[in-house]
């Protein structure tokens, strides 16, 4: 399990560089030759973005098939509520899974804050447009393989351990990010996290996936999602506070620094709490 969701957001960042690229080659063509306004510029590049989602959707919905689900019933959504309104319930016995949840708040706080701040920060140290798509691309592919590795390290080594690795790399990086000063540091940077960006978020999606009822993962993984979206807006809220109010972003990214270790204890309390982690059937090697 986690080897396979290692594998899916690696295909998915290097994936994502193709409409990248091509929303870059776009940017180009209005930045330096002048040949597209900047409306219609804007307007090419969220098309090819829509369309690459739109194609790519389609082998899902025709092939996809899912298993474990809840009987929708005469009013899908009141039961689905009623569903979700159990499952919270449920989370006050299932420790594991509750500590997992906050401790996956606090950590993926810090990543997805320094995925939104990257290009407010790189800005700040002097880097120009496409300088800055050229360092998010960067960071895209070096996240390619590394998800991979650790997918593959996770044969060998416990996701736990794995996960750990990744948390505390992290607060690394904002140590870090604190003292940078140079746009060299930067670059430095946006490799460094591409090493653990997709490791991490990979990691967690299969550690959660393997501590919840199969049969409830739509209702689980709705609260997962939950707790993903609130931490991406509170760590961005609470940087722009703290730069606000210090007049340093050095300072205001250094607070991300926090999230990390507070979310290795709560994930150390989900390791060390008894509950399901039944791996599926593995799969055959070929």
């Amino acid at each position: 399990m986690d080897e396979v969701s290692a594998k899916g957001y690696a295909w998915g960042y290097i994936g994502s560089c193709v409409p990248f690229v091509a929303t870059v080659i776009v940017y180009v063509l209005y930045a330096m030759l002048g040949l597209l306004p900047l409306v219609a510029a804007s307007a090419l590049g969220c098309a090819i973005t829509a369309l690459w989602w739109l194609g790519w959707s389609l082998p899902l919905w025709k092939a996809y098939q899912q298993t474990h689900y809840a009987s929708a019933g005469e009013h899908p959504m009141k039961e689905g509520l009623r569903n979700l309104g159990g499952v919270f319930t449920e989370l006050a016995a299932n420790r594991k899974a509750l500590w997992f949840l906050i401790a996956f708040f606090f950590f993926i706080d810090g990543v997805y804050t320094i995925i939104d701040m990257a290009t407010s920060y790189g800005t700040s140290l002097g880097l120009d447009t496409v300088g800055l798509l050229a360092a998010l691309l960067v960071t895209q592919i070096v996240a390619f393989p590394s998800a991979l590795l650790f997918g593959r390290l996770s044969r060998r080594i416990a996701a736990e351990k794995l996960i750990t690795v990744c948390i505390m790399a992290y607060f690394a990086v904002t140590v870090y990010a604190a003292f940078m000063t140079h746009l060299y540091q930067f670059w430095i940077l946006a490799v460094v996290v591409g090493l653990f960006q997709g490791s991490i978020q990979s990691l967690a999606r299969s550690y959660f996936a393997k501590i919840i009822p199969r049969e409830k993962s739509g209702e689980y993984f709705g609260i997962y999602d939950i707790f993903g979206k609130g931490a991406s807006f509170s760590g961005t809220l609470l940087v722009g506070l703290v730069t606000q109010l210090t007049g340093s972003q050095n300072i205001g990214v250094g607070v991300l620094s926090l999230m990390f270790p507070v979310g290795l204890l709560f994930f150390m309390l989900s390791v060390r709490t008894a509950g399901q982690s039944e791996p599926p059937e593995r799969l055959p090697e070929n």
